[in-house]
């Protein structure tokens, strides 16, 4: 191993991120971590868009990253800088993340087909998601819904004929066209903060949202990865020992916030504890797992999604996207 290695990581704070921040998850003798706080909703000159600058310069030196752009990258067998570690720090359930206006005309999923429908961008992954959890679960085919994209898309693609895709405009806002009516729907990993005063023209697309989320996962027995941690790829290469010594780190972190939860004043919200244990009861012991073979199947489906969306023209097996010291995990 070698000694005084400092690197950079860039990661948003979420709490299974706390211990690298404040400095408990045991850190390999002769490592030194620089954490970053670095998003990626915003424009690059604002400090977020870590997804475009890990994937395209690798800026940092690990990072958490899009699925969906990586998996599109390496497809295309683009001369990535990174490489990929089968850590999962963010994930999300579709089926609560899609909001309608209300007076569209939803009132179920097929409803959605011939409206306009707002997404962060085509390929970000929750759209990729939310797309085909629609086709495959309610018959809704993509391909006749106008999409609305909010950003500029990280790996450049020719949709599939047919397919339309709309840009919004410099200074346009998604939750402000939605809640005028000029949008339909939109489909976000978080609502946009013009919406988050509360309105009442708008509502979610499932009444129910969490029974609905509960029902897919019980469906297919997973929940639903966003983001993989990447690596440059020539420091995996000359320490190949590091890849292994981040995923075990990411592993103890994960650890250390499940047990913040066992205080149940430490979240703000006044029954984050009974909210962890009946998660505990609906969703087992640990819905993130880490790893290859526990996620093979949820891999496996997000890649059909990307293939049938016109997104990547192979399906990818799963052992092609991680580094090789971790296909055993």
């Amino acid at each position: 191993m070698m000694t005084n290695l400092k690197l950079t990581m860039a990661l948003d704070r979420y709490d299974r991120h706390v211990p690298f921040f404040d400095g408990t998850v045991t850190v390999p003798d002769g490592l030194e971590l620089e954490m970053l706080k670095v998003g990626q909703s915003a424009p690059k000159e604002h400090g977020a868009n870590r997804h475009g600058r890990m994937l395209h310069d690798a800026e940092f030196d690990v990072a958490e990253l899009g699925l969906s752009p990586f998996l599109m990258a390496k497809n295309r067998n683009m001369d990535l800088p990174v490489v990929a570690i089968p850590i999962y720090p963010r994930r999300l359930f579709s089926q609560s993340r899609i909001h309608v206006n209300v007076d569209a005309g939803i009132e179920t999923p097929v409803d959605l087909v011939g409206k306009r429908v707002a997404v962060n961008g085509f390929q970000v992954t929750l759209s990729v998601l939310a797309k085909g959890d629609l086709k495959r679960d309610f018959g809704v085919p993509w391909e006749d819904i106008t999409w609305i994209s909010a950003l500029n898309e990280e790996i450049p693609f020719t949709p599939k004929p047919g397919v339309v895709i709309e840009h919004l405009s410099d200074g346009e806002d998604a939750g402000t066209l939605l809640m005028a009516g000029e949008i339909d729907a939109m489909i976000s990993p978080q609502p946009p903060s013009s919406l988050l005063g509360g309105t009442d023209r708008v509502r979610p697309l499932f009444a129910d949202a969490k029974a609905e989320t509960l029902r897919h996962f019980n469906k297919v027995g997973y929940y639903p990865i966003m983001h993989v941690v990447a690596i440059r790829r020539e420091l995996a290469e000359r320490e190949p020992w590091l890849p292994q010594a981040i995923y075990h780190m990411f592993e103890e972190a994960k650890a250390l916030a499940y047990d913040f939860y066992g205080d149940p004043n430490y979240s703000l919200m006044a029954w984050g504890r009974e909210t962890m244990e009946e998660q505990r009861e609906l969703l087992g012991a640990d819905p993130w797992p880490s790893g290859v073979a526990a996620n093979r199947a949820n891999l496996e489906e997000f890649s059909s999604y990307l293939l049938d969306q016109g997104l990547i023209d192979t399906t990818l097996a799963v052992d092609y996207m991680f580094v090789e010291q971790l296909l055993d995990t």
